[in-house]
């Protein structure tokens, strides 16, 4: 039974995985970082106590997927925006010491690629992508059946990829990162920068809802759809073309429209393989729910230590 822990920027979330990847019991508390790191772990380890205590269960170990620059063979949390005042701290060590179990930690972007990997929609494939796409771009890279580490054991930061040197400035510091082009706040930039000046779209305009307009046949936001897809599509023929993986698997708030979007996306990618099996890569959409992160969490514990992987280059 996996203690599984969801460190984001907005709220820390907690709960217990069963070995099916099932989450038994969880609990959320806002994340508050303003508070301070101590206060966060005293938060971390009351509700691993009560989501215990709910499921009727013992922990045997934990496992954590955090927001931001992690490193894993530490445990410490690196330069995280969302995560002032923490940097340098470890969850890792001072959990282990608390519970006396073993804790892993990973990037939330992988953990959520080795949850998919474990129960999800890339179960069964060696070489996977997750890529989730929301806010941010992010994802994972499993290769041969592990997760795949940079040089300093880095986590890859497939969002960051540039696509269009002319495009929008990204706070990566380069231009036209696919990141900068193709998130939901991106198409709704897009989509108001272009919009006429009696356009009825809401103040608060979403990308959720761009999506609306386009169902319901307006045409700048069937254009901004189409444009997103082909922006998608150019970022993941790019992924493919590096990497052939056998499944490409899709999160994010964005991705829930998918159905206005994978088509295209589809045609873009067929436009930019020519010289690899594109067609050997399956698209699929992530397929845990709302409960991804957690198990994904917990998902890191099992690949860390259950199943023999360890954390060397």
């Amino acid at each position: 039974m996996i203690g599984a822990i969801d460190i984001g920027g907005t709220k820390i979330a907690v709960g217990m995985v069963n070995e099916a990847g099932v989450v038994l019991s969880k609990l959320e508390t806002p994340t508050d970082a303003p508070r301070g790191y101590s206060d966060g772990i005293e938060r971390m380890t009351r509700m691993l106590r009560e989501t215990a205590q709910i499921a009727g269960v013992e922990i045997s170990g934990i496992g954590i997927g955090s927001t931001g620059m992690v490193y894993p063979v530490s445990g410490a949390i690196g330069d995280a925006d969302f995560l002032p005042g923490w940097q340098g701290n470890n969850p890792v060590n001072d959990l282990a010491k608390i519970f006396k179990v073993s804790v892993a930690l990973e990037n939330d972007a992988d953990a959520s690629a080795l949850g998919e990997a474990t129960w999800g929609a890339g179960k069964g494939k060696s070489r996977l992508i997750y890529v989730t796409v929301g806010t941010g771009i992010g994802g994972g890279i499993i290769l041969d059946g592990k997760l795949y580490r940079g040089a300093d054991m880095a986590h890859p930061e497939i969002g960051h990829h540039v696509i269009d040197s002319t495009g929008p400035l990204c706070t990566c510091g380069f231009r036209g990162c696919w990141e900068s082009l193709a998130t939901g706040p991106a198409m709704v930039a897009w989509f108001k920068t272009n919009a006429a000046a009696d356009h009825p779209y809401p103040a608060d305009l979403s990308a959720k809802q761009v999506c609306q307009l386009a169902r319901q046949g307006d045409d700048l936001a069937t254009k901004a759809v189409e444009r997103e897809a082909y922006l998608l599509g150019l970022g993941l023929a790019n992924l493919i073309n590096l990497f052939v993986p056998d499944a490409i698997v899709l999160g994010g708030s964005v991705m829930k429209s998918a159905d206005l979007l994978l088509e295209d996306m589809r045609k873009t990618i067929s436009q930019g393989c020519r010289f690899v099996p594109f067609e050997k890569t399956e698209l699929a959409l992530a397929s845990l729910g709302k409960d991804a992160n957690l198990i994904g969490a917990a998902s890191v514990w099992h690949h860390r230590f259950k199943c023999g992987v360890g954390v060397a280059s």
